[in-house]
C-alpha cells in the first residue's frame, strides 16, 4: 500500500505532524537523516496509524503514491535547500514538495520558481499552534499553485484545527503567500504578547497587584472581548508558584525575552513595503531591549527617572483592560493592512476574511474578536483599515479615555509601555487632519531637492532655496 504523504525531518514538529496525518487515516512514510529518530517515533507511536519506515530519501520517494507529496520539516534556511537539492532528481513532473517550517517567504518564492523549472510544485505552508497544535490540529496557511492545493489541500484541511466544524486551512495564494501570512501572524503574536506584558507590569508596578490576584483578573477577562488563547495562558502562568522558592514563577524567570526571527522579519518586510506596523515593531524592539541585560543593570545605577506619584482611579484595572483591547486591535489592524500592501506588491489575491477565519482555532493568536474581524472583511463595504470598520471604530471610541489615562499614568510613573504608546500614536496619526510630514517634505526639498506637492493645485514643485527662493514646477524625485 503506497503512502499518501512523506515527512522528512522528525524533530518534534515533524514527528507530531506525521502522527497527525496517521491519526487521520493517512499512510505516512517517515524519514530522518538519523534513522534512530525514525525508529524512536515508530517505537513510541507506531500504533497510532499506518507508517512506512524509510532509511533514505530514495526509499521515501519510492514509497509514495503519485502525485508524490513530500513534506520537509527541517530547520529553515540552508537545510531546506539541501533537502530540496537531494529530492529533485528523485521526483517526477507534477510531484509536490512542501515546506512546513518557518521559512522566509522570499526563500519560498525563490524555491517555487526553481522547482517550477522542473515541473514540480513547491508549497510553502505556514503552520501555527506549536507542538500541541501540530499533533492535535494546527492553523495551516498554504501557498503555492492552485493545482497543488487540489492534491494536497484536502489532507491539510483534515489535519487542521476546526472552528465550528470548519477547517482552519485554506489556499492563501501563489508562491510565498502562505509563509508571508504566517510571518505576519507571528508579528501580531509578538505585539499581542507584549501588550499583555505591559498590562501585567502596570497592574503590578502601579497598583501593586500580585501575580496570584492578576491570574484571577486575567481569568475574568476571558469572559470579555479580550477572550483569547494568550489571555488564557497568561492567567495560568501568573498562577504558577515556583516549587523551589515558593515565589510566583514569573518572579524567578529572567526578564529577557527570546525570539526566533519571524517578528523581526515582519518588521523588515513592513519597512520594505512602506507599511506602518509601529506596534508590532515596538514589540520586537522591546524584546531586544530586554536582552541587553548588562546595559540595563548599569542604567539602573546611572539614569534618573524623576517619576511623579499618581493617584490611581478606582477603575484602574478596567482602564488597563480597555487600553489592552484597543492596543490589541491596532496590532491586528496593522498586520492586516500589511497583508493588503503585500498583496499589491506581489500580485497575491489575499482574502482577509478567510485569513482571519484560519486564526480562530489552532494558532497562538486565536481570539474571539476574529469572528468580528471576519465579518468586517466579508461585508460588501470592506474597510480600508480594520479600525475604520464601524464595529471597531465604535469599540475603540469607547476605550480611548481609558487608553489615554493608562498611558499618561505609565509615563508619570516611569513604566515603559512601548506598544500601548505606539498603538495610540498610530491611531491618532491615522485620524489627524494634518501631520508634520509637510515640514519634513520642506526639509527634504531644501537639502536634497526632493520636491513636494501642494494642497491647492496639481503637480510637483521645488523651491530654489539657494537662489531667490522662488517656486518652480519640477519632476518628482520622491
Amino acid at each position: 500500500m503506497p503512502a499518501q504523504i512523506g515527512v522528512t525531518g522528525l524533530a518534534v514538529m515533524g514527528a507530531n505532524l506525521a502522527r497527525n496525518f496517521a491519526r487521520n487515516g493517512y499512510t505516512v512514510a517517515v524519514h530522518n537523516r538519523s534513522v534512530g529518530k525514525t525508529d524512536a517515533l515508530l517505537d513510541a507511536h507506531g500504533d497510532e496509524g499506518d507508517f512506512v519506515r524509510t532509511e533514505s530519501l530514495e526509499e521515501l520517494v519510492a514509497s509514495l503514491e503519485t502525485p508524490r507529496r513530500v513534506m520537509i520539516m527541517v530547520k529553515a534556511g540552508k537545510p531546506v535547500d539541501s533537502v530540496i537539492e537531494q529530492l529533485v532528481p528523485l521526483l517526477e513532473a507534477g510531484d509536490i514538495v512542501i515546506d512546513g517550517g518557518n521559512s522566509h517567504y522570499e526563500d519560498t518564492r525563490r524555491r517555487e520558481a526553481e522547482l517550477a523549472e522542473h515541473d514540480l510544485h513547491f508549497v510553502g505552508v505556514g503552520v501555527s499552534g506549536g507542538e500541541e497544535g501540530a499533533l492535535l490540529g494546527p492553523s495551516i496557511m498554504p501557498g503555492g499553485s492552485k493545482q497543488s492545493y487540489e492534491a494536497l489541500g484536502p489532507m491539510l484541511e483534515k489535519i487542521s484545527a476546526k472552528y465550528d466544524g470548519e477547517p482552519c486551512c485554506t489556499w492563501i495564494s501563489t508562491d510565498g503567500a502562505g509563509h508571508f501570512v504566517k510571518m505576519v501572524h507571528n508579528g501580531i503574536e509578538y505585539a499581542d504578547m507584549q501588550v499583555i506584558g505591559e498590562a501585567y507590569d502596570l497592574m503590578r508596578s502601579a497598583a501593586g497587584i500580585e501575580p496570584a490576584e492578576q491570574s484571577k483578573i486575567f481569568a475574568d477577562w476571558m469572559k470579555t472581548s479580550l477572550s483569547s488563547f494568550l489571555i488564557e495562558i497568561s492567567a495560568e502562568v501568573l498562577a504558577q508558584v515556583d516549587a523551589e522558592t515558593g515565589k510566583p514563577l514569573v518572579d524567578v524567570i529572567v526578564d529577557s525575552a527570546g525570539q526566533k526571527g519571524t517578528g523581526r522579519w515582519t518588521v523588515v518586510s513592513a519597512l520594505q513595503l512602506g507599511s506602518p506596523v509601529s506596534g508590532i515593531a515596538e514589540s520586537v524592539f522591546a524584546r531586544g531591549l530586554s536582552s541587553q541585560r548588562t546595559q540595563r543593570e548599569q542604567a539602573q545605577e546611572i539614569l534618573a527617572g524623576h517619576e511623579t506619584q499618581v493617584e490611581l482611579p478606582e477603575n484602574f484595572v478596567e482602564d488597563v483592560r480597555q487600553a489592552l483591547f484597543a492596543s490589541k486591535l491596532v496590532s491586528y489592524a496593522q498586520g492586516l493592512d500589511m497583508l493588503g500592501s503585500a498583496a499589491s506588491e506581489y500580485g497575491w489575491e489575499l482574502k482577509l476574511d478567510e485569513i482571519a477565519s484560519l486564526w480562530r482555532a489552532g494558532c497562538i493568536i486565536r481570539a474571539d474578536l476574529l469572528d468580528e474581524i471576519m465579518k468586517a472583511y466579508a461585508d460588501g463595504q470592506k474597510p480600508e483599515n480594520l479600525l475604520l470598520a464601524p464595529a471597531f471604530a465604535e469599540a475603540i471610541a469607547e476605550a480611548i479615555p481609558a487608553w489615554r489615562r493608562v498611558i499618561a499614568t505609565a509615563v508619570q510613573l516611569g513604566i515603559p509601555v512601548p506598544v500601548f504608546s505606539a498603538s495610540l500614536a498610530y491611531y491618532d496619526g491615522l485620524r489627524r487632519k494634518r501631520l508634520p510630514a509637510a515640514l519634513i517634505q520642506g526639509q527634504r526639498d531644501l537639502f536634497g531637492a526632493h520636491t513636494y506637492e501642494r494642497v491647492d493645485r496639481e503637480g510637483t514643485f521645488h523651491t530654489q532655496w539657494s537662489g531667490d527662493k522662488t517656486e518652480i514646477a519640477a519632476v518628482s524625485t520622491h
